[in-house]
């Protein structure tokens, strides 16, 4: 059997950076990765380019059972630190909207830099699916592929179960609920969502996109995000839907602001400056027309509104903008892990520490990244909770093997 200071399962971006920052003063880390190259997420973000951190990471971008548990790990490495790694190692970036920081050339950069960072003494295998793990004696013993592994200290980085494709799996869930730590549901997060009969008509523009302002959920879990949405032959997708399907739950509502007007009476001040318009030359003004056509034939089987502003009453052009500014879907569920970028839930975070990411009842055992029930907003901020949490859980066991003895 193989003797090492830390195991880390899972060679994304959490095991990768905590093994990183735990060899560095000389650990002998084993990162054991199941597929057959370490970082494939990683690889596939930002459309190949990684959209790696955001600028404006703060506590409140993240949803969890515990909203405070992540400040910590955040505030102890934020997007600047993981830029200035990305700088050493003179990898040219670019700024999109929202700051969201992606790679000038390939996500291939960031694994590289890992790996390089990783150093002699981190040995990261791939293709080495784990199959027993044990405790015994204050060791943690591990079996993957046949070949058998044992350290003081194991940290579960296998994340959660969404993009199963790429090897997913709700491992990290079994393997905590056999040291008996608590897992919280876990649900597809940035995912589309699906609409039933009764939104047919939406789902046939599909391709559409547009700019609106979507809503979901209520009281401190309520949420709106202004962001493009795009029309499927499912339902409904783009960065708004996808931000907003973390907030949603199954049974509940979704509001979509098609067109946002600070006058609540604004198509009556247009039905009094030019009365011979139509509702769906006005909405055409504002919308894609495929999509100004849909929303006007709605309002015109739903409120009557099928001829002139000039002969529709004002109640009734009140009425249709205001269904404008909420627009309300009923999604019939999401389109799963197969198709959500995270997971929301995982480990409970009140099984472990927010310092150190080690179970508070199982000593030498930690949990980092997604495999944790802490999840980012879409633009980069899962990248930097993997980054942040792989930190403080590689730091400190650094930091435990200098202090010993």
């Amino acid at each position: 059997m193989q003797q090492y200071d830390v195991i880390i399962l899972g060679a994304g971006a959490a095991g990768l950076m905590c093994a990183a920052r735990a060899g560095r003063d000389g650990l002998r880390v084993l990162v054991l990765e199941k597929g057959e190259k370490p970082g494939k997420k990683i690889l596939i973000s930002g459309g190949g380019r990684c959209n790696f951190t955001n600028t404006g990471t703060k506590p409140g971008n993240f949803l969890s059972t515990n909203p405070h548990f992540a400040k910590s790990a955040l505030a102890r490495y934020a997007p600047r630190d993981f830029l200035a790694l990305v700088e050493k190692h003179d990898i040219a970036w670019h700024e999109k909207t929202l700051g969201q920081l992606f790679c000038d050339g390939s996500a291939k950069q960031i694994v590289q830099m890992l790996l390089d960072e990783c150093g002699d003494h981190v040995d990261v295998l791939c293709d080495a699916e784990v199959t027993t793990v044990v405790r015994e004696d204050e060791m943690f013993a591990v079996s993957a592929s046949g070949a058998h592994y044992s350290a003081p200290s194991l940290v579960i980085a296998t994340g959660g179960p969404s993009i199963p494709k790429m090897g997913a799996s709700g491992f990290a869930y079994d393997l905590a609920r056999q040291f008996r730590l608590k897992v919280v549901e876990p649900r597809p997060a940035l995912v589309p969502l699906t609409l039933g009969e009764e939104d047919l008509l939406f789902r046939e523009l599909s391709g559409v996109s547009a700019p609106v302002i979507a809503h979901a959920g209520s009281g401190k879990s309520k949420a709106a995000f202004k962001e493009a949405a795009l029309f499927t032959h499912r339902g409904l997708s783009g960065p708004a839907i996808l931000q907003i399907s973390s907030y949603w739950h199954s049974g509940e509502e979704v509001g979509i602001t098609f067109i946002a007007q600070k006058d609540p009476d604004w198509l009556i001040g247009l039905k009094r400056g030019n009365p011979r318009a139509g509702l769906r030359s006005v909405l055409r003004e504002h919308l894609p027309d495929r999509l100004a056509d849909a929303l006007a034939m709605k309002l015109a089987a739903e409120l009557g509104i099928t001829t002139e502003l000039g002969n529709v009453p004002d109640k009734v052009l009140r009425a249709a903008a205001a269904k404008l500014a909420d627009w309300r879907f009923h999604p019939n569920g999401t389109e799963g892990f197969a198709k959500a970028e995270v997971t929301i839930g995982g480990i409970s975070t009140a099984e472990l520490s927010s310092q150190t990411m080690e179970a508070k009842n199982v000593p030498g055992l930690y949990a980092i990244g997604e495999a944790v029930d802490v999840t980012g907003w879409l633009g980069g901020y899962n990248f930097q909770w993997a980054w942040a949490s792989g930190a403080a859980c590689g730091d400190h066991l650094a930091q435990s093997a200098i202090a010993q003895p």
